[in-house]
């Protein structure tokens, strides 16, 4: 989708800033929000790619304003509750439980005393985090038989749950000999002009430009369908190297390269787009290819369109004046 996360080439943000000796997470939430988004990519109760198009679904204002984590964790509380994994009452009821205690020791009692009231617990029946653990089990479970698809493809060992998760897939299927990559080192090529409403690795930058393939990294999940339920959708992903000026202008430095990793359904042969084109023929060029079945030979407008002079002399006799 064309939104405002595909920020290349857009003017207006200010530096980058470099934080020197950066740590790792600047906050406990960041490394909390970060552990648990793995756990759930690990368990198949959402992708990468579902993750990234949640991210660009952010409204515009509060993508900007948020940091690199606190986008991560809008994430990951949405698709919990579209997966069906938690409730947003039960959201509801724990920020508020939070708010009310603020970060003691008892703010994580009185969360799940939130939780307990919620569902009703009385003497002898589950408590919530028993509840929760039973219905996340349970739907792992049918998770789990829904990617049966992606399990065919990647190979039926668990231990790759994760990288598929991800989108990148078990080695196997990256080094899979039978899908047979369609461009090489080398081959000139066009990015496709594509501006679908669902996710895509598509940059709006890169739509339209000629480039080259400078890298064949071999096979991966296709993100487009990866995202939406639509099937993993093997296939060869190419570091394709543009030149600065295709893409920026004649007023780009000279020499400068840009490289982006772009999966097959993004790209055509560079020949195929350069002769798109069909051109309009002349009325004899028609006439003589609607007859013969071959095209007309050079010169042949001009022979069908100047009379004999057979032709001019009985036109004479008939009466037929001349100039």
């Amino acid at each position: 989708m064309n939104g405002i996360h595909d920020m290349g080439g857009m003017h207006g943000f200010g530096p980058v800033p470099r934080e020197h000796d950066e740590p790792v997470f600047h906050a406990e939430f960041e490394r909390r929000t970060f552990a648990l988004a793995l756990a759930m990519m690990g368990s198949r109760s959402f992708n990468v790619d579902e993750y990234r198009r949640t991210i660009e679904r952010m409204p515009p204002a509060q993508y900007l304003a948020a940091s690199y984590y606190e986008k991560w964790l809008y994430a990951l509380e949405h698709l919990l509750i579209e997966k069906g994994v938690v409730a947003r009452r039960e959201i509801d009821v724990v920020m508020e439980a939070l708010r009310a205690v603020g970060g003691s020791n008892g703010a994580h009692r009185a969360a799940v005393r939130g939780i307990d009231e919620l569902h009703g617990s009385r003497a002898g029946e589950p408590n919530a985090g028993e509840v929760a653990q039973h219905e996340n089990l349970a739907a792992g479970s049918t998770l789990g038989a829904a990617s049966d698809e992606t399990k065919t493809a990647h190979g039926a060992d668990d231990s790759a749950a994760l990288s598929e998760a991800l989108g990148g897939g078990a080695r196997s299927l990256r080094f899979d000999r039978s899908f047979r990559p369609r461009f090489k080192p080398g081959d000139r090529v066009i990015a496709r002009n594509l501006n679908p409403e669902g996710h895509t690795r598509l940059p709006r930058y890169a739509r339209g430009h000629h480039g080259t393939i400078h890298r064949d990294w071999g096979i991966f999940v296709f993100p487009d369908t990866h995202a939406h339920g639509g099937g993993t959708k093997p296939q060869h992903c190419y570091a394709v190297e543009f030149d600065g000026r295709e893409l920026w202008g004649e007023d780009h430095p000279v020499g400068e390269r840009v490289y982006i990793d772009l999966w097959e359904d993004y790209l055509d042969f560079h020949l195929k787009a350069d002769t798109g084109e069909v051109r309009p023929r002349s009325a004899a060029a028609r006439k003589h290819s609607s007859k013969s079945g071959k095209p007309p030979k050079p010169g042949a407008k001009a022979r069908a369109t100047k009379p004999s002079r057979r032709v001019a002399a009985k036109n004479d006799g008939r009466g037929t004046q001349n100039p």
